[in-house]
């Protein structure tokens, strides 16, 4: 099973890029994994909010495969402890999932129609965090 994080907008800031660097090699112990920067869409700063959330969803449901288990980050998804996201990985694994991509959406959110292809919607915390946070949480 593979771990892809998938994320819009730009590169990793240089501050962070350390932090996601070093996770990213501790997860590659029990998984391989990858990251996937999708670039916002090249008019995003003359759309509207809904607008650029279609945008972003039609790159990202393209980029998906058919078998790819989605999961989206959203601070109305189901929080998990520890041992929960470890059991939740390993029963993927034993369903024989290939890729599981965890989605942090653009700076409005992830447009419904992502929502509705997604298996999971996931929670880190009550709070809110930058994206660019998120990526090394």
């Amino acid at each position: 099973m593979k771990i892809s994080f998938w994320t819009i907008g730009k590169n990793h800031e240089p501050y962070i890029r350390p932090g996601v660097e070093d996770f990213t090699d501790r997860i590659k112990r029990y998984y391989p994994v990858s990251w996937n920067i999708i670039p916002v869409p090249k008019n995003a700063g003359m759309l509207s909010e809904v607008d650029l959330k279609k945008s972003e969803a039609t790159i990202i449901l393209n980029w998906l495969e058919k078998e790819d288990y989605l999961v989206v980050l959203d601070e109305k998804g189901k929080m998990l402890s520890s041992i929960q996201l470890a059991g939740f990985l390993q029963l993927r694994g034993n369903e024989s999932v290939k890729n599981i991509v965890f989605l942090i959406g653009g700076a409005y959110g992830i447009d419904e129609q992502v929502f509705t292809r997604a298996q999971m919607k996931w929670s880190l915390s009550a709070l809110t965090f930058p994206h660019q946070l998120v990526r090394l949480i």
